[in-house]
């Protein structure tokens, strides 16, 4: 059974997460081209469609945790260091998606003001959430004080 959990576990954060670092980065510079063509109707298409496919894979990436917690309780690590320092930055990362991340999108979708100003800040919190999601795999792989030698 923990076969199948942290192989449904490390499946999910493939399909659901990696959409969302790919279409949260390119959504800056995406912006930035829609600002300095305001009239071009496919610069405003893109900023929907990458600003939709955050949203959606940021809601199917709740199974991400959900299975890991499986995995963990599986593995007998419920209360390991690595872990729960990963399960804090996850939920940095849950926040700074949802409550910075995405409404900064949105913001720049519905022809927000901000210009440029925004679309600077916007990458630099795409940059953290992907930061952090970064580091909560690295701890994921390396699991410090982990006997198997990884």
């Amino acid at each position: 059974m923990t076969k199948f959990l942290l192989a449904v576990h490390v499946l999910a954060a493939i399909v659901a997460i990696g959409p969302v670092t790919v279409a949260a980065s390119m959504f800056p510079p995406a912006a930035r081209r829609a600002l300095a063509a305001p009239d071009d109707p496919q610069a405003a298409q893109t900023l929907r469609l990458l600003h939709r496919i955050c949203r959606v894979y940021a809601v199917v990436g709740v199974v991400v945790p959900v299975f890991g917690f499986g995995t963990a309780r599986a593995m007998g690590v419920l209360g390991d260091t690595w872990l729960i320092v990963s399960i804090a930055l996850t939920v940095l990362a849950a926040l700074v998606l949802g409550a910075l991340v995405l409404p900064g999108q949105e913001a720049l979708v519905e022809g927000g003001s901000g210009g440029r100003e925004a679309t600077v800040r916007l990458a630099m919190l795409t940059g953290v959430f992907n930061l952090l999601w970064a580091t909560v795999t690295v701890l994921m792989i390396v699991r410090p004080g982990s006997t198997t030698g990884a």
